[in-house]
């Protein structure tokens, strides 16, 4: 069941906000000096509304470099007095809420690997109760849309409202040259069910790779999502964590100045008037294709009663492969990707399956 979340919209709790909204600063906070020569020169970029740093850092295995705790709140705290822009930290449970409340952090995040742990979400959800203050949840580390979801609806059943999402991508064991597959369909789905509610993308955590972080960021952009988090260190090369993924503070300037942030809309009515006829095609497209697969089970059911009354089992490996080595065949001819097709077929497969099982069970 899809949870109704009550949602502020950006635009009343980020003063000015405009799309993209851009949240910058270092993966970790590491000195004061560190912090403080970072902010100002993320400043003078003049796009940056919140400033971002890790203060408690979550590793896989002790003895890696686990941020500096407490003391870095007043750092941030510092950047909050000296800069225009807005602070945002990481919390993982409900001391760390209690320590940003304590020394003024504007918005607070929860990572991925908080929101995988609906005990963790639920201790920071009661921390927050009563608590006015807009929070962010990354999706969790495993491709798992509800867990994602349901942070979101534990923290607005005790009140906040000003909720943002963060498409920080997946952690996969396949070959890739992203540290975590973006898959876009998770943010797309989000955005569908909740035009309301801002969807801000890492590319930093999605690339790994600051030399990917341009790409990331303009596809995230033609998505239309709301802003971007980029990871952003004045000495990347020293960086105590996720060195390889930080980029300088110019090379966020050249980054946003390269970027295109498109319009979900025109105004012009020469552009809707073609944009329907586009879709009109669509439509009716897609009615000839509903049309060719309801023709193509209905010869399915004709094969599985066939099976029947011959006593043939339903699944032939044999023709499966052959189906396969045609269909893909014909796609390239067509124009159509191999993943695409490869995604589609196993699906019209296990219906016939299905349909078929059905047939032998009646």
């Amino acid at each position: 069941m899809t949870p109704n979340l009550d949602i502020v919209p950006i635009k009343e709790w980020i003063k000015g906000y405009d799309k993209p909204l851009i949240i910058a600063g270092p993966c970790s906070a590491e000195s004061e000096k560190q912090v403080l020569a970072t902010a100002r020169e993320i400043e003078k970029i003049n796009k940056v509304k919140v400033f971002r740093a890790g203060i408690w850092k979550p590793r896989t295995r002790p003895g890696n470099f686990e941020g500096v705790g407490e003391i870095g709140l007043n750092w941030i705290k510092k950047v909050k007095e000296e800069t225009s822009m807005l602070t945002t930290v990481e919390v993982a449970n409900a001391k760390h809420v209690e320590l940003c409340l304590k020394y003024g952090i504007d918005i607070l995040w929860l990572g991925a690997r908080t929101t995988v742990n609906p005990f963790a979400v639920q201790e920071i959800a009661d921390a927050l109760r009563g608590v006015d203050i807009p929070v962010m949840v990354k999706n969790s580390i495993n491709p798992d849309f509800q867990l994602w979801l349901g942070a979101m609806e534990r923290l607005n059943k005790v009140g906040i409202k000003k909720l943002a999402a963060i498409h920080r991508g997946y952690t996969s064991y396949e070959e890739s040259p992203f540290r975590n597959l973006p898959l876009w369909r998770f943010p797309i789905e989000l955005k569908t069910l909740y035009p309301n509610l801002p969807i801000i993308n890492d590319p930093s955590h999605i690339a790994g790779n600051r030399s990917l972080i341009p790409l990331v960021s303009q596809k995230a952009m033609d998505l239309d999502m709301n802003g971007l988090m980029i990871e952003t260190h004045i000495q990347p090369s020293i960086a105590l964590s996720d060195a390889k993924q930080q980029v300088t503070p110019n090379l966020l300037n050249d980054i946003l100045k390269e970027l295109i942030v498109r319009q979900p809309n025109s105004q012009s009515k020469a552009f809707k008037s073609k944009l329907d006829h586009f879709r009109n095609e669509i439509d009716s497209l897609d009615e000839i294709i509903f049309q060719k697969i309801s023709s193509r089970m209905g010869v399915v059911r004709k094969i599985g009663k066939y099976k029947k009354e011959n006593n043939v089992t339903i699944l032939q490996v044999n023709r499966w492969d052959s189906i396969v080595n045609k269909r893909l065949e014909m796609a390239e001819a067509m124009g159509l990707s191999d993943r695409f097709l490869n995604k589609i077929l196993p699906l019209i497969h296990q219906e016939s399956i299905r349909i078929q099982n059905e047939i032998m069970n009646s």
